[in-house]
C-alpha cells in the first residue's frame, strides 16, 4: 500500500482539493529549504509574463532538484532515487572523456589517414592490460575514461610521467573513432562514437541492385537484422545512450538559440519580411517542437543527475510524453542546432527519461502526478476549479486523448468516445465501471504489472492510429499508461463502439447537455487509386490492412482470425504508412503460412487431406498448396535456427519468394518518409524490404 509523506494520502493525488494540499505542502517545504528560491517562485507565479525566457529557464532549473528531493520523500523512495542519481553520476567521466579526450584531442591529433596505419589490436591489448577491462564492454569504456583521467591528473603533478600512457590512449581512441574496423568493434558503445557528417542525399546507406529488370534499393547484409513475429523490435536506448545524447546537447537555451524547441529562425531583413523559419534541404519547415518543450533545460538537468527533475521539465509542455518521443515525432531533432552533423537524438533521450522514472517504485503514480500538479508549470501548477462545462471528445487517438487531458486540467467534464470497441480495464485499475462511474482504484507500485508482450497483446482499441497504425518499433504498452492518466480522472468517462453521426450526432449530444463537441477523428481516409482493376482480388488499401491486422488479431498465433496475403508484394507510395505496411507484411507472411500449416495438419488428422482440398476450386487449391509449401519452409528454418542457437532468418525466405517492395513514383530522396523521418526508412530496410524508384501503377 502506498503511504505518502507530509500528511498526504493517495486520494490527494487525484482530487482537485488534494492537489492544492500537495502544492501547499511543497510550497512550505521549499520555503524552509531555500527561502530566496521560494520568493522567486511566488513572484513568477504571480506574473509569469514578467520573466524572460532565460530567466524562466534558470528559475525552473534551480527548482527542479528540490522538486526531485521532495517527490522522493513524498513517495518514500529516497534510496531508489539516490541510486538512480548515483548511476548517472558514475557515468559522467565517460562523457567528459568522450568530448575532451576522444573528440577534441585524439581525433584532432591523429587524423583518419594516420589512424588507419595504427595496429588497433596491439594498442587495444596494451590498454586492456593497463585498465584491467575489455575495451569493447561498457565497463571497459568507463574504465578507459577513468584511467585516462588519472593519467592526466598525475601527469600535471609528476612531470608528465604518464605521457606515454596518454599517447597510447589517444592513438587507440583515434583508431577506434576514425577507422571502419574501430567503428565496427565499438558499434555498441558510445565513447569512441563521433557524430557523422550529414550527407542529406545519402541519409540512408542503400545499395542498388537489379532484380526482375527493376532497380531496387536495399541495405547491405551487414546492416540488416532478423525479425520474428510482432514482439517489440526496437526497445530504444539505455541509460548510457540517453546520457550520451544529453551531454551531446550544448544547452542552447542559455544563448536563447534552442532551435529544437522554438525553431531554426531565418535572419530577417530590416523590414521584417520573409519566412520566420529555415527549411531543410528537402523543403521541410524547421519550426522545432510543436509544443515548444523545454528540451535544452531537461537535458541540462539530466546531465546533472536529476531524472525526475528532467521529467518534470518535460511535462510542463508535454505531459503526454508517453505518446511522443522514441519513434513517434522528430520535429525537434530536425531543427537541432547541429545541421551539418548528426543531431541530438532528443526523442530517444526523452523516452528514456520517462522510462527511468517509471521504473522507480510508484513510478507511474509519480509521472501521473506531474501531469496534474507540476510546480515547474508557472501558469497552471494545479488543475482549475470545476467549470460545470461538459465536452464530448470524438476520437480517442493522440489528438483526442491529449485534448481530453488539457480540458480536464482546465476544469471541464469530458466524455471520450471512439468508433472502435475499447476493451474495459479492471475497475481496480482504471477507477471506472463499465457505465463510466468512478470507483476507488489501487496505486500502481511496479510499472511492469502493466506491461504485456506485444506478440500476445490484445488490441484494446484505445489510441486510434497509435493502436493500429504504428508498427512494433514503438512500445504500445505506453497506450495503457496514457489511458490511465485520463481514465482515472474524476470528471472523465470513456466509451468505445460509439460512432459519431451514427450512435450519436451533434443534435443528440447537445440534447444530452454537452456544451461543446470536439472532433478528433484523425485523417485516416484510405487512398484509393483511380486505376483500371483498382479493386481487383489481391489489392488492398494500406490503412485497411494495418487496421485489420492489428484489430482482428490476425498477427497473433492464438487468434482464429486470418488475413490472406501472397508474395510477391508491392506497396505503392512513399510515405510512413507505406513504410509501416511493408514492415508488417514482411513479418506477417511467415506467421500467416506457419499458422495455416498448423491448422491444415489439424484438419487432415480429423477429416483427411483429400476432403480438405475437395472443398477448394482449382485457383484456391493452387494458392493453398503454395502457402502450405512456404509454411513448411518456415517451419524448417525455425528448426534449423533452434539447432544452430540463432534467430530464424525468415526475411531470406520471404525475399526468395518475391519479397516486399515499396514502389514510389519518384526517388527515395523525394519520398515523404525520407524527408520527414529517414530513421524509419532505415529501420524498415534493415528488415529486408526493397525500395523501387520511379515506378507508377498503370492498372
Amino acid at each position: 500500500m502506498l503511504e505518502l509523506g507530509f500528511g498526504l494520502n493517495f486520494h490527494d493525488l487525484y482530487s482537485c482539493a488534494g492537489l492544492r494540499r500537495i502544492d501547499a505542502a511543497f510550497g512550505a517545504w521549499i520555503e524552509h529549504a531555500d527561502a530566496a528560491l521560494a520568493a522567486r517562485l511566488a513572484a513568477a507565479r504571480a506574473d509569469p509574463a514578467a520573466l524572460t525566457r532565460l530567466q524562466e529557464s534558470e528559475l525552473l532549473i534551480a527548482l527542479a532538484p528540490h522538486l526531485e528531493d521532495w517527490l522522493a520523500l513524498l513517495f518514500g523512495i529516497e534510496r531508489e532515487v539516490a541510486a538512480l542519481q548515483a548511476a548517472q553520476q558514475e557515468l559522467a567521466p565517460l562523457f567528459a572523456c568522450k568530448r575532451q579526450v576522444v573528440q577534441r584531442k585524439a581525433m584532432n591529433k591523429y587524423k583518419a589517414v594516420e589512424a588507419a596505419t595504427f595496429d588497433g589490436a596491439a594498442l587495444r591489448a596494451a590498454l586492456e592490460q593497463k585498465i584491467g577491462e575489455r575495451l569493447t564492454t561498457q565497463g571497459g569504456e568507463l574504465a578507459f575514461a577513468l584511467k585516462v583521467g588519472e593519467w592526466a591528473a598525475a601527469g600535471e603533478s609528476e612531470d608528465a610521467a604518464h605521457a606515454d600512457d596518454i599517447d597510447l590512449a589517444l592513438r587507440y581512441a583515434a583508431w577506434a573513432a576514425h577507422t571502419p574496423e574501430g567503428k565496427a568493434l565499438h558499434k555498441a558503445g558510445v565513447l569512441f562514437k563521433a557524430p557523422r557528417k550529414l550527407d542529406y542525399m545519402r541519409l540512408v546507406p542503400v545499395e542498388r541492385e537489379t532484380r526482375d529488370g527493376v532497380d531496387r534499393l536495399a541495405l547491405s547484409e551487414d546492416h540488416t537484422r532478423r525479425r520474428e513475429g510482432f514482439e517489440l523490435t526496437d526497445a530504444g536506448t539505455d541509460l548510457v545512450g540517453a546520457l550520451d545524447q544529453a551531454h551531446y546537447c550544448i544547452w542552447c537555451h542559455e544563448q536563447q538559440k534552442d532551435s529544437c524547441s522554438s525553431g531554426l529562425h531565418e535572419k530577417k531583413p530590416a523590414d521584417g519580411s520573409g519566412p520566420p523559419f529555415k527549411k531543410s534541404p528537402f523543403g521541410v519547415v524547421l519550426a522545432g517542437c510543436p509544443l515548444e518543450e523545454k528540451i535544452s533545460e531537461f537535458h541540462k538537468l539530466r546531465t546533472e543527475g536529476w531524472a525526475i527533475g528532467a521529467l518534470a521539465m518535460i511535462c510542463v509542455d508535454n505531459p503526454m510524453v508517453a505518446a511522443t518521443g522514441h519513434r513517434i515525432c522528430n520535429d525537434c531533432m530536425k531543427s537541432c542546432i547541429y545541421q551539418k552533423q548528426e543531431p541530438v537524438d532528443i526523442p530517444q533521450s526523452e523516452t528514456r527519461t520517462l522510462k527511468d522514472v517509471l521504473a522507480l517504485p510508484w513510478g507511474f503514480e509519480l509521472y501521473s502526478l506531474l501531469t496534474r500538479w507540476n510546480p515547474l508549470d508557472l501558469r497552471r501548477p494545479v488543475p482549475a476549479e470545476p467549470t460545470g462545462k461538459r465536452v464530448l471528445v470524438v476520437g480517442m487517438g493522440p489528438a483526442g486523448f491529449t485534448l481530453a487531458h488539457h480540458l480536464l486540467n482546465d476544469g471541464h467534464t469530458v466524455i471520450g468516445i471512439d468508433g472502435l470497441k475499447i476493451e474495459p480495464l479492471p475497475p481496480a485499475l482504471s477507477g471506472k465501471t463499465a457505465l463510466g462511474d468512478s470507483v476507488s482504484f489501487d496505486a500502481i507500485r511496479d510499472i511492469a504489472t502493466l506491461d504485456e508482450p506485444l506478440e500476445g497483446r490484445v488490441m484494446a482499441g484505445f489510441g486510434g492510429v497509435a493502436e493500429y497504425g504504428i508498427t512494433v518499433r514503438w512500445d504500445k504498452n505506453f497506450l495503457k499508461v496514457i489511458r490511465l492518466l485520463i481514465e482515472r480522472r474524476e470528471r472523465f468517462a470513456l466509451f468505445g463502439g460509439v460512432r459519431f453521426g451514427g450512435t450519436i450526432d451533434a443534435e443528440g449530444a447537445f440534447a444530452l447537455g454537452f456544451d461543446h463537441i470536439a472532433l478528433a477523428t484523425g485523417a485516416g481516409r484510405p487512398t484509393v487509386l483511380e486505376l483500371p482493376n483498382g479493386l481487383a482480388n489481391g489489392v488492398r488499401a494500406a490503412s485497411d490492412f494495418l487496421m485489420a491486422l492489428q484489430l482482428t488479431g490476425a498477427a497473433r498465433v492464438d487468434s482464429v482470425a486470418n488475413m490472406q496475403v501472397r508474395l510477391p508484394i508491392v506497396v505503392i507510395g512513399g510515405g510512413l504508412t507505406a513504410i509501416d505496411t511493408a514492415t508488417e507484411l514482411m513479418a506477417y507472411y511467415p506467421a500467416q503460412v506457419e499458422k495455416l500449416l498448423e491448422r491444415h495438419e489439424t484438419l487432415c488428422e480429423s477429416s483427411g487431406e483429400e476432403m480438405v482440398f475437395s472443398v477448394l476450386d482449382p485457383e484456391e487449391r493452387h494458392v493453398y498448396a503454395e502457402l502450405l509449401e512456404h509454411g513448411r519452409a518456415v517451419r524448417d528454418e525455425r528448426e534449423r535456427a533452434v539447432a544452430a542457437g540463432e534467430q530464424p532468418d525468415f526475411a531470406k525466405l520471404v525475399k526468395a519468394w518475391g519479397g516486399v517492395t515499396i514502389a514510389y513514383r519518384k526517388g527515395l530522396n523525394d519520398s515523404p518518409a525520407y524527408r520527414l523521418n529517414h530513421e524509419e526508412v532505415i529501420k524498415a530496410l534493415e528488415e529486408g524490404i526493397w525500395f523501387a524508384e520511379g515506378l507508377s501503377p498503370v492498372r
